[in-house]
């Protein structure tokens, strides 16, 4: 019997982390109930997090010599999540921003659809501001390009099927990588759902650098 036929829904988890000891075991044993399989990406932590990851059965770690960006992270992550022949690849941030219970409902959503984004903007009472103003911004501009609704541009809580990571690659190394893929896949015709979840901030600390993301996300744009 093969290892694939040995799976319960021959889906995995993509999470990449960077200096989160506090919550990054919680947020793997979660999402371990509702996949088969966790890709964690150290993208060169400098605390305790890498350890405690290597403590935890059943996840497959990657390890970067240092900080390179979520894009890169996640580049690695789906390359890894195609060798091994999954065919639903579940993408969440390591700080408790995204439930891991909620992954259910993502994998039934992509019954219909290529591609399943987290929408948090229903609901922004808890979200800073800040992160309002730019997250809306950046959707309503992808919305302009792609002529398409996008409801929540930034969010990295998401679902794919593995035709979409097959068709579509990312070069962006930082959080911009997540509207390059949105703007790649609406490109190739792949149909993109949206579903409402929780806005959970507080816990977390931002690792975004403005600039930076601004000048990525610019290029994006120019795609």
């Amino acid at each position: 019997m093969s290892l694939i036929s040995l799976r319960k829904n021959n889906a995995c988890a993509i999470i990449p982390f960077f200096n989160e000891e506090e919550f990054i075991t919680k947020v793997i044993k979660k999402t371990q109930k509702y996949v088969d399989l966790v890709i964690a990406i150290d993208d060169g932590s400098t605390d305790n997090s890498l350890s405690l990851v290597k403590k935890i059965e059943n996840v497959e770690v990657i390890i970067f010599d240092r900080n390179y960006g979520k894009g890169t992270a996640l580049r690695a992550g789906f390359s890894l999540a195609l060798e091994l022949d999954f065919d639903k690849i579940i993408t969440l941030d390591a700080d408790l921003q995204h439930d891991p219970d909620l992954i259910p409902s993502f994998l039934t959503a992509l019954k219909n659809f290529d591609v399943v984004i987290g929408n948090r903007l229903s609901n922004t009472k808890s979200m800073p501001v800040q992160r309002i103003l730019s997250n809306f911004l950046t959707s309503f501009l992808l919305s302009i390009k792609l002529r398409k609704k996008i409801k929540d541009s930034q969010c990295g809580f998401r679902a794919y099927r593995k035709e979409v990571l097959r068709k579509i690659s990312i070069h962006s190394p930082g959080f911009e990588a997540e509207s390059e893929i949105i703007v790649k896949a609406v490109k190739e015709g792949f149909n993109i759902g949206f579903i409402d979840i929780p806005t959970i901030y507080g816990y977390e600390k931002s690792k975004m650098k403005s600039f930076q993301t601004i000048k990525g996300f610019i290029k994006v744009l120019r795609l």
